[in-house]
Formats: C-alpha cells, sequence, structure tokens
C-alpha cells in the first residue's frame, strides 16, 4: 500500500542531488536563500520561509506546523544547501499534489533544479498514492518553464490570474503531470 505524502520526511537521492529534511546545521544557507530578491522575483510572497523573520524559527516549525500543508525539503549539491523543493496543497480526494522549488543563484543553469523536480515526481508517483502533479509559474519564468518541460510537465493553462500576494493578480501557467 503506497502512503500519503505528508507522512514521512523523506531523503531523496539523486545524481548530483540530494533532497532531506533541514536542520539547524542549514540555518546560514535558508537564510541567503530568503533575503534574495532574485530568488523570490518569480515566487508568491507567502512562502512559509518567508513569514518569519528568524530562520531558526522557520526550520522549527518546518516540520511540526507546516508539514499539515506541505512538505519543505533541502536541496543539496555536493553537500551544499543549494535551495528548496516543496509539494503543497495535497488533496486527498483526487489523490493530486502541487510542486515546487527555488534555488541560490550560484546553483541556477546547471540542472539542479530538473534534477531535484525529477526526484520529487519519481517519489510522489513511486512511493505515495499521488496520480495528478501541478505546478505554477509566473507567465515570466521561463527558466522554471524549460524545468517543468524536461520533466514531462504540460502547459494546461497560460496566463491565468491568481492571488500571489502582491496586492494585483498575478498572471501564472498552470502545468500537470
Amino acid at each position: 500500500m503506497k502512503k500519503k505524502p505528508f507522512s514521512e520526511i523523506p531523503c531523496l537521492s539523486g545524481r548530483r542531488v540530494i533532497l532531506r529534511g533541514l536542520a539547524e546545521a542549514d540555518a546560514e544557507g535558508l537564510r541567503e536563500l530568503t533575503k534574495s530578491d532574485a530568488v523570490y522575483r518569480y515566487l508568491p510572497t507567502f512562502l512559509y520561509e518567508k513569514q518569519y523573520p528568524d530562520v531558526q524559527r522557520v526550520i522549527e516549525g518546518l516540520y511540526t506546523e507546516c508539514i499539515r500543508e506541505s512538505l519543505i525539503l533541502g536541496v543539496f549539491c555536493e553537500n551544499r544547501f543549494a535551495g528548496l523543493a516543496e509539494m503543497y496543497g495535497f488533496n486527498d480526494r483526487i489523490h493530486k499534489i502541487s510542486v515546487g522549488y527555488r534555488l541560490l543563484e550560484a546553483f541556477w543553469g546547471k540542472g539542479i533544479a530538473s534534477e531535484t523536480l525529477g526526484l520529487m515526481v519519481d517519489y510522489l508517483y513511486g512511493e505515495t498514492d499521488v496520480e495528478i502533479i501541478t505546478a505554477s509559474t509566473m507567465v515570466e519564468n521561463r527558466a522554471s518553464a524549460r524545468v517543468l518541460e524536461k520533466n514531462g510537465f504540460d502547459l494546461v493553462v497560460e496566463a491565468a490570474d491568481e492571488d500571489w500576494g502582491f496586492g494585483e493578480s498575478t498572471k501564472a501557467d498552470k502545468w500537470i503531470r
């Protein structure tokens, strides 16, 4: 029997990437990520790690209060913190979940996002009862769109109005796999 997506904190290993739960030792990398305007340029304002100024508080809450709605894993490349991978919005009735990722700029353009997404897809379809995986990207975020395409996602809605927390609607593309 397959498990529910938030029933465990998995450790997923790829060729160059490891996805695992965050620990206190990862605070400096998380701090660098959350302070980067370039990283969050194409992301909603309400992401969990942006809710508290103290990254220690964020790490403490990730696997207690946050795990009821999402599972956020650290992305590590060559034992260095590279970013975050998130599985969220699980709908048990239709076995659907959404995914997202955000990486430090030093890891952009190196295939790390593609490998990260591939690990999440393999885990969700292989070990959980998820049947549908979705993602959303701002229309302007072509790099993230390419990552989704490389991982077999199809664009199903273009430029939909969504509330991403910016005060006015954001044009977002919707993807499904």
